[in-house]
């Protein structure tokens, strides 16, 4: 009886015991569960940050006008605000990339947010170049923040996944870019007319009367409540992005951000800045062609081909619309193919079709052609760069600034030195040189990257690397819940 009696005592022990590991099971699976739910909703709030970032940024452009004449200056003389948003921007990855590494994400996105909403708030009321200037450089910064802080977390949150998310998160972008002018034109009806961009078609004598009643204040209420609405709307959703930004910031703890800084530690490459050097040097090119070509085909189709300002137009707009309907389909493609594939089609799309628009550069035909696959190619090359690089390498605050900077410097540079040169030579296409000639050198770079990166990972260091990962990544519950 003794016997039964303590066998029958074991089995209960048993019992209780495996049934403890069930608990813990159910508890690792709600926790789980509650990691996913928190890694996407994270993701959601910065795709909604970077459309707010794609509006406040190209909504400059059709209501440059009116902010023009609010402060009493032609558009020609106006190009300062320009300067001042792209050295904001520089300053503000710069900044972003060191306080990303030293303090929490979602806070530092989220005040980045608010700068934005603050900046869009007070523009409409400006009075004085200098002090929009001001206001532009000051949302500059912001963008610089949240454009490093972004890419970097998209990385974070979803690890070797991340492809396809980084995609989406570009793509938030330019259709935010896109939705910008029917915002500003059909929603609120802004009614700057095209003659506005040129200095005899502004009212003299209206802006003379402006001038006398305000030569004394920095802000006023703007005449146009249509400007006023239109900021203000902007304004507005991005102040509300920014509330969601701040709610992560409560889930995260300091073991989260040890255990994701031990596993960029293990994941960095031997020659890693060297490979942050060479992609500083790719996005250099790239975005400045980029730029170049979206800012200068339109004068460029009508005084070298001869085309109308209407069918100019409209090929400007076939390179932007292309530009991001297959950022979009990038996001698909992300899924089935690997970054590096996914740069190659890039680079070789951007190669044949700059080609054939030197070739045939008087072409109409082939400027349609060829400028819908260059559009087309350009699309996926910023996010599988990223993405890319985060295979071999783990980007930090730092080295996402580094990079970006790179791209802010092409941005600056190419399209001013290329505006001057095709000043200089009226009868060259310049402008499709320097996309050629971009394209030759991006083609040429990539693969000396991919063998930089793949040199010194031999089997048992991959091996270490993929081991490390699992190892620190879905520690933190939080945001890396299973997929």
């Amino acid at each position: 009886m003794e016997s039964r009696g303590s066998q029958a005592k074991a089995v209960g022990q048993r019992l209780l015991q495996t049934g403890t590991p069930g608990k813990n099971g159910l508890q690792a699976v709600s926790r789980g569960q509650v990691g996913r739910a928190l890694r996407w909703f994270s993701t959601a709030v910065l795709n909604a940050a970077f459309l707010g970032m794609g509006v406040s940024a190209a909504v400059l452009g059709p209501t440059l006008p009116d902010l023009a004449k609010n402060v009493n200056r032609n558009i020609s003389s106006l190009s300062e605000i320009f300067v001042g948003r792209a050295l904001g921007y520089l300053c503000g990855s710069v900044v972003g990339g060191a306080l990303f590494d030293c303090m929490n994400h979602f806070l530092l996105l989220g005040l980045s947010n608010l700068v934005t909403s603050a900046g869009l708030y007070v523009t409409p009321f400006c009075r004085t170049a200098g002090l929009l200037t001001a206001m532009m450089s000051v949302t500059g910064v912001s963008f610089g923040v949240l454009d490093t802080g972004g890419n970097v977390l998209i990385l974070n949150l979803w690890g070797d996944k991340g492809a396809p998310h980084m995609q989406a998160l570009h793509f938030s972008f330019a259709l935010g870019a896109f939705l910008a002018p029917l915002l500003a034109k059909l929603a609120w009806g802004t009614t700057a007319s095209t003659q506005n961009h040129t200095e005899s078609g502004f009212d003299r004598s209206a802006l003379n009367r402006s001038s006398e009643a305000t030569s004394d204040s920095l802000f006023a209420v703007p005449e146009d409540v249509t400007l006023l609405w239109t900021y203000a709307s902007i304004g507005t959703y991005v102040l509300v992005v920014s509330v969601f930004l701040f709610a992560p910031f409560f889930k995260q703890s300091s073991k989260q951000k040890k255990s994701m800084a031990s596993a960029q530690e293990a994941r960095k490459a031997k020659y890693h800045w060297a490979l942050l050097c060479l992609l500083f040097l790719f996005f250099f090119f790239y975005v400045g062609a980029e730029v170049t070509y979206g800012s200068f085909i339109f004068s460029f189709a009508t005084t070298h081909v001869g085309m109308e300002e209407s069918e100019a137009a409209g090929l400007n707009s076939v390179f932007w619309g292309t530009f991001a309907a297959c950022r979009g389909l990038a996001i698909f493609f992300a899924t089935l193919l690997q970054p590096g594939t996914m740069i190659v089609l890039s680079s070789v799309g951007s190669l044949v079709s700059s080609f054939f628009l030197v070739l045939f550069d008087k072409s109409p035909l082939c400027l349609w052609i060829a400028t819908s696959v260059y559009g087309a190619s350009l699309a996926a090359t910023f996010p599988s760069g990223i993405s890319w690089i985060e295979q071999y390498t783990s980007l930090s605050g730092k080295s996402a600034a580094f990079i970006l900077i790179g791209a802010a410097l092409g941005l600056m540079a190419t399209p001013a030195l290329s505006g001057i040169l095709q000043g200089h030579y009226p009868d060259l296409p310049i402008i499709l040189y320097t996309c050629l000639g971009s394209a030759v050198f991006t083609t040429a770079l990539f693969p000396v990257m991919y063998k930089l990166a793949t040199l010194p990972l031999g089997g048992k260091q991959k091996k270490s690397i993929k081991s490390e990962s699992q190892k620190f990544l879905p520690s933190s519950s939080g945001l890396q819940g299973r997929k």
